[in-house]
């Protein structure tokens, strides 16, 4: 075998990987997705999408750019972040919850970016979310209950810390 081969071979492994990885993500990204709105318990349409991790975002899931890796093509192997889109009024007003996951071992480390962290063991399917789903509400209300003991208290009223979206309607089922 060349060198050329070799490394040819060893990258092909490589890309198994993160193949492997990138559908691992994406399945626990998009049953999140359906299990947290479903915990949150809405009945005015839908109230999670996925949404790209970073820059602006409308409330909308697009599986093409929901991920920080693109969806085929050369993928790096490493952690994978996403973005929730989680609807917090009644209307149509939207936070992102910036979420990084990675294997470790035969664990899969998921981390709300500025909050906690969450292992599930593997494989995914043998694990209940519903101690994550709590973890990630309780994360979310903290923000802005915190906010409103900073304002009540007259102290530090610094920004919540999400990015905010506004839909142009309320979706219903969407």
């Amino acid at each position: 075998m060349s060198r050329f081969e070799e490394l040819v071979s060893t990258v092909a492994d490589y890309q198994d990987r993160a193949k492997e990885n990138y559908d691992r993500v994406r399945r626990l990204a998009e049953d999140l997705k359906d299990g947290f709105c479903g915990y949150l318990g809405s009945t005015t349409g839908a109230c999670v999408h996925l949404v790209p991790p970073a820059g602006q975002f409308k409330p909308k899931t697009d599986l093409n750019t929901a991920f920080s890796v693109p969806p085929a093509g050369f993928r790096p192997l490493g952690p994978i972040f996403f973005g929730l889109a989680v609807r917090v009024t009644a209307g149509t007003d939207w936070i992102r919850l910036v979420i990084s996951c990675h294997k470790q071992g035969e664990k899969f480390t998921v981390q709300i970016q500025e909050g906690p962290n969450y292992t599930f063991g593997l494989p995914l399917q043998d694990y209940d979310p519903s101690e994550f789903y709590d973890m990630m509400y309780q994360h979310i209300l903290a923000q802005f209950t915190e906010a409103i003991e900073r304002y009540d208290r007259g102290t530090d009223a610094r920004t919540i810390g999400f990015d905010f979206s506004e839909a142009d309607t309320v979706a219903p089922g969407a």
